[in-house]
């Protein structure tokens, strides 16, 4: 995903002042409800922190769980290394791929394919992806 354009570019149904229809993924930080810790600025009719960093407070809309992305520079979901350990692919790509806009998936499957794989070449992927995302 490019760097510069809008998160929400996807149709995701986030509300009309949402930062995501204008800020790229990890430029602002999601919240699980409004609060006093992200107060509505009624100047702008958006969000913010303390330190003026943008705020959602719908994550279910976003499609983010909730974090500090850009307050604490965290990794969005698509972005996590994927797990060492095959037995640990399912929760990953189940979490990764909730999130992660589509220009994105094939890499996540792509990986989560090399590890299972490499665990025991036997495996079978597209049963093992399915009860992931079932």
């Amino acid at each position: 995903m490019a760097g510069s354009e809008a998160f929400a570019r996807d149709g995701r149904p986030v509300c009309g002042v949402c930062p995501s229809l204008r800020c790229p993924g990890g430029t602002f930080d999601v919240v699980d409800r409004p609060s006093r810790d992200c107060p509505f600025d009624p100047e702008t009719g958006h969000r913010f922190t303390a330190a003026g960093v943008p705020v959602c407070v719908h994550p279910e809309r976003v499609g983010l769980p909730a974090a500090p992305y850009a307050t604490e520079g965290l990794l969005l979901p698509w972005e996590t290394p994927p797990p060492a350990e095959a037995d640990e692919v399912p929760t990953w790509v189940r979490a990764v791929l909730h999130a992660a806009p589509p220009d994105a998936c094939d890499e996540v499957i792509q990986q989560a394919t090399s590890i299972l794989l490499a665990a025991d070449p036997d495996t079978d992927v597209t049963a093992v992806l399915r009860a992931a995302l079932s």
